[in-house]
């Protein structure tokens, strides 16, 4: 892959000019440390990965906050802490193939692609697939694929995966998907209960048994193409 060297002042069309190495540094010192984050590959990539350029230039100014930001259509760049928390719980390898339910703008899948071998990527919005794509190839990522499918049924043309990543909170997560994971593969989702609370899940899948647990809460928005049916109450 090609290193991409990014400048740590840029000009935002507000004409604030801003430091985002130094906002970048920051958020790894106060939102991502703090969090009992430790893996190193993960801090790693996080502190070298450009967020402002995946967050649309009206917002560059707020990209490190930690908070979920809206890209448009409903959708969001989540935020770093839940991002980091989840990646860490996947326990990646450097051979593991992932599944991204969701691309959005690609930072999540630009993070996930810095440490596993190959990610296919989910993402039904046409334009936010080709506006994610090119900005990752900008950064010379390049063991990617954006697939144009609905994001409830994953991929199970190229399953199983070792990893499947939600980007986004849903209520639950489909068999459909979760059927998708290899022998020893690990999922992570924000999954939100009918507190209406975000949990961070990991189900890992052994033998074909497969078994979850809550490891954070979180109040990541949700991504569309998930809700759950009325049903009648007898």
């Amino acid at each position: 892959m090609t290193a991409y060297k990014f400048p740590s002042v840029r000009q935002l069309n507000t004409g604030v000019r801003m430091d985002f190495a130094a906002a970048r540094r920051q958020m790894v010192d106060c939102q991502i440390l703090p969090n009992r984050v430790v893996d190193e590959r993960v801090i790693g990539v996080i502190s070298e990965m450009p967020r402002e350029a995946f967050i649309p230039e009206p917002k560059r100014g707020i990209a490190y906050v930690d908070e979920a930001i809206s890209i448009g259509d409903g959708r969001y760049v989540m935020e770093p802490m839940v991002i980091a928390r989840l990646l860490q719980a996947l326990e990646l390898k450097p051979t593991d193939v992932a599944l991204s339910i969701g691309c959005g703008s690609g930072y999540a899948v630009g993070i996930l692609a810095r440490i596993v071998d190959t990610v296919v990527a989910i993402e039904p919005d046409g334009g936010m697939a080709t506006r994610a794509t090119q900005t990752l190839s900008d950064f010379g990522v390049d063991n990617f694929a954006v697939i144009d499918a609905p994001l409830a049924g994953g991929y199970a043309e190229q399953a199983p995966y070792d990893v499947i990543f939600f980007d986004g909170a849903v209520p639950s997560v489909p068999d459909a998907i979760a059927d998708q994971l290899a022998d020893g593969g690990r999922l992570a989702a924000i999954v939100t209960g009918a507190d209406g609370i975000g949990r961070g899940v990991l189900t890992t899948n052994f033998g074909g048994v497969r078994s979850s647990r809550e490891i954070f809460d979180a109040g990541t928005p949700s991504l569309p193409g998930f809700e759950t049916e009325s049903t009648f109450v007898f």
